[in-house]
């Protein structure tokens, strides 16, 4: 706070169609203007040049733009005026009309002749927050670190009960640190989790002692929970007046089931609320280091369940089509069959040399690849023992992911040679800049 002031009395404006007045057009308006957007605030800007962010939301209709400079008379009209120019002259005018005419304002350029102050603000899914403490550098501060707390699940911020609800959230393709900030909340908020084989099951050991786990494992060929069983259990759960989170690997709604649990539930009375995660099919070649698509090689990709074999009458894949389309090819659930698929791809036109990879535990510290050709990659699963779940990549962008590869073990060979002392005398250390 500012020396030998009066402590602040804090209020949160509801600015829904209100006037605001911004003057200026520079970075701090840029800044500024889309939490009033947020807010759904009427703003006008008066500025004779602006940023070319601001510029977008005037071509775009959202924001009123005069540009010209301040004028006694601009701030008729307005709930809040804020005071953004460069000009210390220009700010204090503004100010000092808007106290005249009762309205709050905000300096950008002084807090201690400012009658009104912006907070470090941020949000966390429906929870907003404010920090003010007269140093916008502390507030920031202070903000982000309650910012990383509410979305890393360690502040947590569990809410009384107000009904029932089911949050079907996308864990992503396995590292824990790839769930989206969104999903994470709703993970620290939970009564109850509904938990997949496949999803970032180390998340699981920050729950509360009180949360309810339910495993929802799949196992092929083993114990699983049944479908129907899950939508009981979710729906059942938010009747209750509980919190249900379905804690799914990758995307719910790519081959996840995602569409008919949110099915069940409206069908069951019970509000959904859909989190998209990070799909496996694109995140794991990313973390291999292979582009699903590349600029001279391919410009699609098409994703296949592959966990029914190309001759099965259930099959709804043209693989004769895959085998001579460009696209890159990835394979989810295919390592059971991949013999089988890639025989097929091979017979109806899919050269046999076909670059392809497998990727055993995608994004996790176990994380296995194999590369190799199309008609010889089943034996090398055989032979390496894999298991899943694996994502195969075929087609021409795993050469890229080779070369890729290749070129990051050079990097690290030679940051790693220049680490080392030489006979020449002792290594010096690289100054940071706090030692400078």
């Amino acid at each position: 706070m500012v020396a030998d002031a009066a402590a602040p009395y804090l209020l949160a404006l509801r600015l829904d169609g209100r006037r605001v007045l911004v003057v200026g057009g520079g970075s701090v308006a840029a800044r500024r203007v889309p939490g009033l957007l947020d807010a759904n605030a009427d703003v006008l800007l008066i500025s004779p040049e602006v940023t070319p962010s601001l510029h977008d939301l005037i071509l775009a209709g959202r924001i009123g733009w005069q540009s010209r400079g301040y004028a006694p008379g601009d701030c008729a009209g307005a709930w809040l005026v804020c005071a953004c120019t460069d000009d210390p002259a220009v700010n204090a005018a503004v100010a000092a009309a808007a106290e005249a005419a009762g309205i709050w304002s905000v300096r950008a350029d002084d807090a201690a002749a400012s009658a009104a102050w912006t907070p470090a603000s941020g949000h966390a899914g429906d929870l907003r927050f404010g920090v003010v403490s007269g140093d916008p550098q502390r507030s920031a501060g202070i903000r982000d670190a309650v910012l990383a707390g509410l979305q890393d699940g360690s502040l947590r911020t569990r809410r009384r009960r107000r009904g029932g609800r089911v949050a079907l959230v996308g864990g992503g393709p396995g590292d824990p640190g790839l769930i989206t900030v969104r999903g994470r909340q709703l993970l620290a908020e939970a009564d109850v989790v509904v938990a997949d084989r496949l999803a970032p099951r180390a998340l699981l050991d920050e729950l509360a002692p009180d949360v309810e786990l339910v495993d929802a494992a799949k196992i092929p060929r083993d114990r699983a929970m049944t479908q129907d069983d899950i939508n009981a259990v979710l729906a059942e759960r938010a009747q209750q007046g509980l919190s249900v989170v379905r804690l799914k690997g990758g995307d719910p709604f790519v081959f996840g089931r995602g569409g008919e649990e949110v099915l069940a539930c409206l069908a069951a009375g019970v509000p959904v609320t859909v989190v998209p995660g990070v799909t496996s099919a694109i995140a794991v070649p990313a973390a291999a280091g292979i582009p699903v698509t590349h600029r001279g090689i391919t410009q699609e990709f098409r994703v296949v369940s592959a966990h029914i074999p190309p001759d099965d009458p259930r099959s709804s894949v043209d693989w004769a089509e895959l085998a001579t389309s460009p696209a890159t090819l990835i394979l989810l659930m295919g390592l059971e069959h991949l013999s089988q698929i890639a025989r097929t791809l091979i017979s109806s036109g899919r050269d046999s040399r076909t670059p392809v990879s497998v990727i055993v535990d995608g994004t996790l510290p176990t994380q296995h690849i194999i590369t190799t050709g199309l008609s010889a990659v089943a034996g090398a699963v055989s032979e390496a023992g894999l298991r899943p779940p694996a994502i195969v990549v075929i087609g021409e962008v795993v050469q890229v992911g080779t070369q890729i590869a290749e070129l990051s073990r050079n990097v690290l060979s030679k940051a790693r040679s220049a680490a080392v002392p030489t006979s020449s005398g002792p290594a010096r250390a690289v100054p940071t800049r706090e030692g400078q």
